[in-house]
């Protein structure tokens, strides 16, 4: 691999993005240092960025990842108003997979896959729609593993990211691949994270030994 020459491309492509790039970007770092903090600001910072998102995905014809955005659309405004309900009561407790949710995760990624990719190829112009359709589908699945809070989000999550990133990059889209590998290690520091969160959960509701 010729690290000079992809140094290189990425400086060209860098100089060639525009500020609707830039400003996306930002958002959605803003988006993740608030989800980081706790803080409910993440909702309208993840809603901004994510509009701003979808006319640049649109442009780049990338379509499952615009529908991939409309869905963050939908649940950003739903857990905005979810966190606001319920910011005083406990939080769901964090676990590991189990076998069906394994299922239910298989079908989310393999049918979405099929629809995505059967949709983008008869019906739009897009030059990638089975990598499209898989970055998309395999999100969807993480995202739903992260709605129920699964130890594993974290690695399906990840899973698309490391097909995001050079979808981008080939895309023009540098800023964006720039993002996802951010997201990407945040990512891995979450799979840690978590698992001490549910060991240490584990370990202080267990029962005291009676002597």
């Amino acid at each position: 691999m010729n690290l000079h020459y992809w140094l290189q491309l990425l400086a060209e492509q860098l100089k060639e993005t525009g500020w609707l790039q830039w400003l996306a970007v930002f958002f959605g770092v803003a988006e993740v240092l608030l989800a980081k903090r706790n803080n409910v600001l993440l909702y309208p910072a993840g809603l901004i960025g994510t509009l701003l998102s979808i006319v640049l995905l649109l442009e780049a014809k990338l379509y499952a990842e615009t529908l991939l955005n409309l869905y963050y659309i939908v649940m950003s405004i739903y857990g905005w108003w979810f966190w606001l309900k319920k910011r005083d009561e406990p939080p769901v407790p964090i676990s590991y997979t189990t076998k069906n949710e394994w299922l239910v995760c298989l079908l989310i990624t393999a049918g979405g896959w099929a629809i995505l990719f059967l949709a983008i190829k008869n019906y739009t112009d897009s030059n990638v729609p089975g990598w499209d359709a898989w970055v998309s589908s395999t999100a969807w699945a993480g995202t739903w593993l992260l709605a129920r809070r699964k130890i594993e989000n974290w690695l399906v999550l990840n899973l698309s990211n490391l097909f995001a990133m050079p979808l981008l990059f080939y895309k023009n889209l540098p800023l964006f691949a720039l993002l996802t590998i951010f997201l990407f290690v945040v990512a891995i520091f979450g799979y840690f994270d978590w698992k001490k969160i549910y060991r240490h959960a584990l370990r202080t509701s267990r029962p005291e030994p009676n002597f």
